[in-house]
């Protein structure tokens, strides 16, 4: 349709954040790999978890009850969820290519968290493959599209562009991330892999998704 993200501002990877999140991407791929060296085959916390979770302590009842919320947000229906309903307002915005992005970021992040898990063979509770944590990638993943799809739109600069993105995936990572750790279900180095893996296949997902829709895209339209 004509007029369909059209202009300079269509692209789902900004440029003001493009070199940049291609160095953080880079960067983010090599800690995961060191971290899945290093942590490779354990089936118990290292010191810096056994530190972390000391440092976090117990929860009460009502801190435990948002916790299995935020994790909520990470099951098939909760995510399920998130991605429909951002989905559908790109949709209803005329953003197709920003759509494709919501559902293509979170589901690399998931896919790669699954790949990482077998590879590295990390477990929990028994044999519960742990490293990375697929709910921390996600949620950071999908903050981490949202927020560049924002900063795209509003056409936010250098500094501030950048800035956004960061802070909306470094907070649903933390939040996530908490959520994992009080509830047990993930050591705090396997929510560090899951936050990095975010960083490393969300810029290289929407830069896939700009080069194959340029590629499609009828000429002129």
């Amino acid at each position: 349709m004509a007029g369909t993200e059209a202009g300079p501002g269509r692209g789902v990877l900004p440029g003001p954040v493009r070199g940049r999140f291609g160095a953080v991407a880079a960067l983010a791929a090599l800690v995961v790999v060191g971290l899945g060296v290093l942590y490779g085959g354990d089936s118990g916390p290292g010191r810096v978890d056994a530190r972390v979770r000391a440092l976090l302590g117990e929860v009460g009842a009502s801190w435990r009850a948002f916790a299995e919320a935020v994790d909520f947000l990470g099951e098939p229906v909760g995510a399920a969820a998130l991605v429909l309903g951002t989905v559908t307002g790109c949709l209803l915005l005329r953003r197709p290519r920003a759509a494709v992005l919501v559902v293509a970021g979170a589901g690399t992040a998931v896919v790669a968290t699954t790949v990482l898990k077998s590879v590295v063979g990390r477990t929990i509770h028994g044999g519960y493959l742990a490293f990375p944590s697929g709910h921390t990638a996600f949620l950071t993943a999908y903050a981490l599209v949202t927020a560049l799809l924002v900063t795209g739109r509003l056409g936010l600069g250098r500094t501030v562009g950048p800035f956004l993105v960061l802070a909306a995936g470094t907070a649903a990572g933390a939040v996530m991330g908490w959520a994992q750790i009080v509830l047990d279900a993930h050591y705090p180095t396997d929510v560090l892999g899951g936050w990095f893996t975010a960083l490393a296949v969300v810029p290289a997902t929407a830069w896939l998704v700009d080069r194959v829709a340029d590629t499609v895209r009828p000429a002129g339209r």
